[in-house]
């Protein structure tokens, strides 16, 4: 069977939020490993395009989302990390954007975020929903292998910065995060755990650097934002990484953008959540007409989490 037939199929089951077979999985990361090495540590992207924060697992609630900013292929994408973690079915929310990624290319562009770790999955529950829907850890050691394939940014249009966390005070030019081998394990501190970690810090720091209360990446004030854009001539930065209840804001005099996509975040926070529909043909690309607000997927669109049949000798 030709790969797009196949990847048709398993686009249609996971649509239907349906697991795939894990020799299925295993050629799926494969084939999309191929591609991701292909792409740079910063991903040229260009606009039109629909950005995206965080997911996390809420599957029903990417749903929405694509029907707030239009069907693959149809739109183009880029997602700013976090797919897995804290929902119940970040299986098939990644293998369904990995999927699309895998047959539209140049349609879906993924980048890493913090949460695409085996340490944190690990803990935050990617690595037990496998267990649970697999019966063996294997599925999930594909996806975190996929996972160091992921870009640690992107520049949309040449203008854009878009990275999941933030900056970093090991960083003053893009060409830095350009020599990095992204091909590992999140480390622990340095410039690649900032950009998948830090944070903008409007209520202290105004001109520099402050540690983080999350115990990676650091708080970056004005005055780093500043200098940032000047000396890389972009535009603004966009980024996810923040839960925010309106679903988008903007810091800074408009330099940085978080834009959060999972709403109702962990099924009990009530935010709303937002999409960024950019064009920088529109007279203001950065206007509230831009965004996309949408709310969490009624209940009678969604399914309870499917539950592994236990064995008699196990009861």
């Amino acid at each position: 069977m030709p790969m797009s037939r196949s990847l048709d199929g398993q686009i249609e089951r996971l649509r239907r939020c349906e697991t795939i077979d894990e020799s299925e999985v295993e050629q799926l990361c494969l084939k999309a490993r191929e591609l991701w090495i292909e792409e740079g540590n910063i991903q040229s992207v260009d606009s039109p395009v629909t950005l995206c924060g965080d997911i996390h697992g809420q599957f029903y609630d990417l749903m929405q989302l694509f029907k707030e900013g239009g069907d693959a292929p149809e739109t183009n994408y880029l997602f700013l990390g976090d797919f897995v973690d804290r929902g119940n079915f970040s299986v098939e929310t990644f293998l369904l954007l990995l999927a699309l990624k895998v047959r539209y290319p140049d349609r879906i562009t993924l980048i890493r975020g913090n949460h695409e770790s085996r340490q944190i999955t690990q803990v935050y529950g990617f690595y037990d929903e496998c267990l649970r829907k697999y019966g063996s850890p294997y599925v999930w050691q594909l996806c975190t292998d996929v996972f160091d394939y992921l870009s640690l940014g992107a520049m949309v249009d040449n203008e854009v910065f878009c990275v999941h966390g933030g900056l970093s005070p090991s960083m003053s030019t893009l060409d830095q995060i350009r020599t990095i081998d992204r091909k590992v394990e999140v480390p622990h501190d340095g410039l690649m755990c900032d950009l998948l970690w830090s944070d903008p810090d409007t209520d202290g720091v105004e001109s520099g650097w402050a540690m983080s209360p999350r115990g990676a990446g650091f708080l970056f004030g004005k005055g780093v934002v500043d200098t940032f854009v000047q000396l890389n001539a972009v535009s603004f930065v966009a980024r996810a990484h923040q839960l925010v209840n309106e679903g988008y804001k903007w810091h800074f005099e408009k330099q940085v953008l978080t834009v959060w996509s999972a709403p109702n975040y962990c099924y009990r926070c009530g935010n709303v959540a937002a999409v960024f529909k950019y064009d920088r043909r529109n007279p203001d690309p950065t206007s509230d007409d831009a965004f996309g607000i949408f709310n969490a997927a009624p209940d009678d669109e969604r399914q309870l989490p499917r539950r592994p049949v236990i064995p008699e000798y196990f009861l």
